[in-house]
């Protein structure tokens, strides 16, 4: 079973909700900490096997999958998840401005309100992105106002007409 299924299990695991609580606050204090990392050394690229950066962040290799999970999207180069193994050989190549992106869309506060933002991206430019974000985030409705024109082409109101 490759490392990415282990997570996606532990992910899954039935247990206690404070247990379950506990699980997640350990594991998203450990995210923040790599990102925190990430984003400090942003010039330099973050290689190695597996197993070696798991043990660098402190993390299970099991988990340490499940955070390649989360960022895999903001890499230039996307890691094939199932066959990730602790052999394999990570680069952690990130593209920053889809990184804040995708904090955006995960709702991760704690993420991309990090101050190490600040050395990365301008604060300009990461307002940018959260206008590129909400711009992408308005909901259309398709739904014909009663006082606008018919959609059938009569010209009269769609309440006259069509909405009667």
């Amino acid at each position: 079973m490759s490392l990415f299924n282990e997570w996606q299990e532990l992910c899954e695991k039935e247990r206690p909700q404070e247990e379950d609580t506990k699980f997640w606050n350990q594991y998203l204090e450990k995210e923040a900490k790599i990102y925190e990392s990430i984003l400090e050394s942003h010039e330099e690229v973050i290689e190695g096997k597996l197993v070696e950066l798991a043990e660098k962040f402190d993390m299970e290799p099991v988990v340490f999958a499940g955070f390649m999970d989360g960022i895999n999207t903001s890499l230039e180069k996307a890691v094939n998840l199932e066959e990730l193994s602790e052999d394999s050989n990570i680069s952690l190549k990130v593209d920053f401005e889809k990184l804040y992106y995708n904090m955006l869309d995960a709702k991760a506060h704690w993420l991309y309100n990090l101050p190490q933002w600040d050395n990365v991206l301008t604060r300009e430019r990461r307002k940018e992105i959260l206008k590129e974000y909400n711009k992408a985030h308005i909901a259309v409705s398709n739904k014909v106002g009663r006082n606008e024109p018919c959609i059938c082409g009569s010209g009269k109101k769609y309440k006259k007409c069509c909405g009667a």
